[in-house]
């Protein structure tokens, strides 16, 4: 099995640019709200992204990178982080009106437990809006107060 090392920022190989900015800006913005971001494997087995609730840390795969979604994964948990601020320590849904797109349904329609499927469809229907970092920049400023 390979084991993943943590990555450090300066050697992120991103999509682009743009997506390369984009994912350090949400990193940093994470980091002012609290959250502590690791480029490292994540402790559930399969996982591209984590956050983990009760120590507001939160891992992204290195493996993203070479699959080139770091940026909707880094999205996806600061989604998470966002409903986690919202609920002021327990991660609620943010009643978002967006409808998710019809490719992003089979990842959160698995789901059984109703609150955690409602957790998941807000976080991949963000994820694939056009307009998805603003999304993400702006829910995350707005719900932990940054």
């Amino acid at each position: 099995m390979t084991r993943y090392q943590p990555v450090e920022n300066n050697k992120i190989l991103a999509q682009n640019r743009e997506n390369n900015q984009q994912f350090n800006q949400l990193k940093q913005e994470l980091e002012k709200a609290g959250f502590e971001v690791i480029l490292a494997l994540p402790p559930k087995r399969g996982a591209y992204g984590l956050l983990q609730v009760t120590t507001k840390k939160i891992w992204i795969n290195p493996v993203v990178f070479d699959l080139h979604i770091a940026l909707p994964t880094i999205i996806h948990e600061s989604v998470h982080a966002s409903q986690l601020c919202a609920g002021k320590g327990e991660i609620t849904a943010l009643g978002l009106t967006l409808e998710p797109i019809n490719q992003a349904r089979p990842f959160f329609q698995g789901y059984r437990d109703i609150h955690r499927k409602d957790l998941e469809r807000e976080a991949y229907t963000v994820q694939t809006q056009p307009n998805r970092f603003e999304l993400a920049l702006s829910l995350l400023r707005e719900k932990c107060q940054l």
